[in-house]
């Protein structure tokens, strides 16, 4: 098998771009590809789509290619337009879809637009190149409102569109840096919103059943998806005082057997835990079940409550554990239709 390739990251093209827009304003020049100084100290060109003049400056862009990494921004064009300032300072500015920081606790400030400082210094550096006049940068990514959509953005306060991102410049197929990134920044924006008892959820399913069940806030919400070793050390670095944790048994017994990341690639299946619990609990072997789901449909009401208080109580005693007892911590059970066990 061939190794996964890598790609660039949306700071390293919206770089590219602006050196391109700044080489068209400054000197006129029109290029086929441009190369730009990485983090690391490596340079590297990348190809761009356009390069043109614009109405009060110069624009180009750049086609998002991430590799062999699934990434939401994969092909999308990022385009840069530079247009000249007074004083000498590079200037940031959100264009179309690109989003706006709304809430405190990320690493940009309110009311600037979503660059991270990593591709902040990447343009910079890489406009500085050309020219060291003042300019403005304006970053876009047409499409990008619409694909903000299936992002972490919504939840933790960035509005409008897509985030410029990366810290390496380089996108390392399935690595979770990114994820993680987006976890941290969730965490960040709770606690900044005085949040203290966060709620914890898988994904989906646990998210709905929190809203029906019970009252909370939007940024109380952090879907964790299988990351939960990782939020909960990162949930230690803030003055939360409580934790509520609902998802389905199928991922959260997982975490009475240590699989803090409950990949299903990467850990055990949660069935030979829960079934075991079945036996202890109820004292009698569990029905024939291909699936936790279907080993708890296959039980009585009662039974069904008494295995789920016993399950939900070893996920507590897991949590608090590896917590330091930093936490008092609640588990809820909920089935595939959003019920509490």
């Amino acid at each position: 098998m061939s190794a996964l390739r890598s790609g660039y990251t949306t700071g390293s093209c919206a770089a590219a771009a602006a050196k391109a827009a700044a080489l068209l304003l400054s000197e006129g020049k029109t290029v086929e590809r441009v190369e730009i100084p990485f983090p690391d100290g490596a340079r590297i060109s990348l190809p761009l789509v356009y390069a043109k003049p614009g109405s009060d400056g110069a624009e180009a862009a750049v086609r998002k290619d991430a590799g062999d990494d699934p990434d939401v921004t994969n092909g999308v064009l990022i385009a840069a337009s530079l247009a000249w300032i007074e004083g000498s300072e590079v200037e940031f500015a959100a264009g179309e879809g690109v989003g706006t920081v709304t809430k405190p606790g990320l690493s940009v400030p309110t009311g600037e637009p979503a660059i991270n400082p990593g591709p902040r210094r990447m343009i910079r550096e890489a406009v500085r190149e050309v020219t060291s006049r003042g300019v403005r940068v304006t970053i876009s990514i047409p499409g990008g409102g619409e694909l903000a959509r299936k992002t972490f953005n919504p939840r933790i306060g960035v509005v409008g569109g897509l985030s410029i991102l990366g810290t390496t410049g380089i996108v390392r197929p399935f690595s979770c840096p990114a994820l993680r990134e987006s976890l941290r920044c969730a965490l960040n924006v709770a606690a900044a919103a005085g949040v203290r008892a966060p709620v914890l959820v898988p994904g989906h399913i646990g998210e709905r059943a929190v809203r029906s069940h019970f009252c909370v806030a939007d940024d109380q919400i952090v879907e964790v998806g299988n990351e939960w070793g990782f939020v909960l050390d990162e949930a230690l670095r803030h003055p939360f005082t409580a934790l509520l944790i609902a998802g389905h048994p199928g991922k959260l017994a997982k975490l009475t057997a240590g699989d803090w990341d409950t990949h299903s690639g990467r850990s055990e299946s949660a069935l030979p835990v829960v079934a075991e619990m079945h036996a202890k609990i109820l004292d009698l072997p569990p029905a024939p079940a291909a699936t936790v789901e279907g080993l708890f449909a296959a039980l009585a009401v009662k039974e069904r409550k008494k295995l789920g208080d016993a399950l939900a109580a070893a996920v507590q005693k897991a949590v608090v554990e590896r917590s330091g007892g930093s936490f008092a911590a609640a588990v809820v059970l909920i089935d595939l239709g959003g019920r509490i066990l």
